[in-house]
């Protein structure tokens, strides 16, 4: 994990974009990168006035959990990790160094482990994989506020 910038540094508000990153290595980044989102995710609703439920706390941490032990069980090297608001959602990105490109399996209750995409295809608004000059791209998208109504990150329950 890359920590020579305080967590103040971490954070940015450029154009009305309120975004975060970090540099994680090694499986200890795993639980730094569920910390950096808590924290970005606290900051969002306390500094800038932008609802943030319990569940999607949760949803975010799970994604950020999924998509960053992917990369370090995956892919050689660093990965990183960015936390952005835009447009009512939090986008989480991850970039690591390997050009092979996640699969996403059908689901199937038999099957022991690998459910991790299939957790976030589930609770993501969007899901989209860049392929990069090196590496590749992971972004899903969850939305901030929870519909009164039931919607859950844009699915209709």
């Amino acid at each position: 994990m890359d920590r020579t910038a305080d967590d103040d540094d971490r954070e940015s508000l450029v154009g009305g974009l309120i975004s975060a990153s970090e540099a994680f290595e090694g499986s200890e980044g795993i639980a730094a990168a569920r910390a950096l989102a808590r924290s970005f995710l606290t900051k969002v609703q306390a500094v800038h006035g932008l609802p943030v439920s319990d569940r999607v706390m949760g949803m975010v941490q799970l994604v950020v959990s999924e998509l960053v032990t992917n990369a370090r069980k995956y892919a050689p090297g660093p990965c990183l990790l960015t936390l952005q608001v835009q447009g009512g959602a939090v986008e989480v990105t991850v970039w690591d160094s390997s050009t092979a490109l996640p699969s996403i399996l059908a689901p199937d209750p038999s099957r022991v482990g690998q459910h991790g995409l299939e957790i976030v295809m589930a609770v993501c608004q969007g899901f989209q994989v860049y392929r990069e000059p090196v590496g590749k791209r992971i972004t899903a998208a969850i939305v901030l506020a929870d519909d009164p109504g039931g919607d859950v990150a844009g699915r209709q329950l």
